[in-house]
């Protein structure tokens, strides 16, 4: 008898618990668009995961981290067409003579047109490089080595974007290298006189309970600190977020802000980038950690005291209905919405595009915009961007007519 009681409780707690886990990953009606299928035929690129870009003509910007012309990954750009569709075009093959290989991160713009990025790999010592894309007059577009990773305790594959600060240098991190166990480095790139740059390690992972393997975009607050994420480290292993700060003297202070903890409460290997709200709070996602340890959204918000507390906003599940494992990093509407990609899961195991919606008491309620089914995209690793008239656009790397990636829009 006692064993028929816990089979009917057991029945009736999974009943609740199934009818609570697809409340929150509720569908919204939304219409994709394939702008691009890539395709492994030819010299088009294959496997795009960085985010994508705007230029002010609303041309699309992004990179491969394999095929074109050597197979070592691309720079490409998407034109709108006057009747409809969207014409790509390689700006760039990766992997001749001393070339970078395998870009990984997006790409950004300066003031003066010129695009600039990471490759995982190539360079003059195989670590990866800094590059730069210069548009030629009369078209076509040059490329540069900006930095070539890997010399001495210089770090070693940068597999992120880059951003800019006020003075025009470059910051990014690499996932490996430096002097601390190969824990990888922040790093600053500045021009100087004559077209040259200069790299400057600002600091060196791996030591104690320090992060290790930074990930993502670095971002700035507007004090003029940086923050972002590592994929290992921190107290229990499993990754952190951390704060550079500018000292007076030139140097930077590294401050851990949370150091991810394995069980069901709290993520588990950030991943993607970070990001602000107007308040000061910083969200992101983890690849690993929550209720079924496929993921999280979470959310840290600075407290008295210099610390920062942490707070998961939703815990990923594999149940055929939610996405898992997200990748890329998260981005916010006007309305204070947040939106992002999960590398698997859905109803096809393909990923998903999730909304996330705040609601009273600091709840949040997921809605899936799209969940993938193979043709139309699969395994999403980047994050999206908005236009104007609020459509998202976003990458795969596999799937799609081509099965190597698609570029695609989300219309509400």
């Amino acid at each position: 008898m006692r064993s028929n009681k816990l089979s009917i409780g057991l029945t009736a707690v999974l009943a609740i618990l199934t009818a609570t886990l697809l409340m929150a990953s509720t569908v919204a009606a939304q219409t994709e668009t394939l702008l691009h299928s890539f395709n492994s035929n030819g010299k088009d690129g294959t496997s795009p995961c960085g985010s994508l870009i705007f230029d002010a003509s609303g041309n699309l910007y992004g990179t491969t981290n394999s095929g074109g012309v050597y197979t070592y990954g691309t720079v490409y750009e998407l034109s709108p067409n006057a009747g409809g569709g969207w014409t790509e075009k390689g700006l760039h093959s990766f992997g001749n003579n001393m070339d970078g290989m395998y870009p990984y991160g997006n790409v950004i713009f300066d003031t003066a047109g010129n695009l600039y990025g990471t490759t995982d790999g190539g360079g003059a010592y195989g670590f990866g490089t800094v590059y730069e894309l210069s548009p030629r007059t009369g078209g076509g577009w040059s490329e540069k080595t900006l930095h070539s990773f890997g010399n001495n305790m210089d770090g070693r594959y940068p597999n992120g974007g880059l951003i800019f600060d006020a003075a025009g240098n470059l910051y990014g991190t690499a996932e490996a290298g430096g002097p601390h166990n190969s824990g990888g480095i922040v790093f600053e790139l500045s021009p100087k006189t004559g077209g040259a740059w200069t790299e400057k390690a600002l600091h060196s992972f791996g030591s104690g309970k320090d992060g290790a393997e930074p990930v993502g975009n670095l971002i700035f607050d507007a004090a003029g600190n940086l923050y972002g994420a590592t994929y290992f480290g921190g107290a229990h292993g499993q990754g952190t977020v951390f704060e550079l700060s500018p000292t007076t003297g030139g140097g930077w202070t590294e401050k851990g802000l949370h150091s991810f903890e394995p069980g069901s409460t709290d993520g588990g290997l950030p991943t993607g980038n970070l990001i602000f709200d107007g308040a000061g709070n910083l969200y992101g996602i983890s690849y690993k950690g929550g209720v079924g340890n496929v993921g999280t959204v979470f959310e840290l918000s600075p407290a008295a005291g210099g610390t920062w507390t942490s707070a998961m906003l939703h815990s990923f599940n594999d149940n055929g209905v939610d996405g898992f494992y997200p990748q890329g990093g998260l981005i916010f509407d006007a309305s204070g919405n947040l939106y992002g990609t999960a590398s698997e899961g859905g109803a096809d195991n393909a990923g998903v595009v999730f909304e996330m919606t705040p609601g009273g008491g600091g709840s949040w309620t997921e809605t899936l915009l799209r969940t993938f089914n193979g043709a139309d995209g699969k395994d999403s690793c980047s994050g999206m961007i908005f236009d104007g008239s609020g459509n998202l656009y976003g990458t795969t790397s596999a799937g799609g007519a081509g099965v190597s990636g698609v570029v695609f829009e989300i219309t509400p």
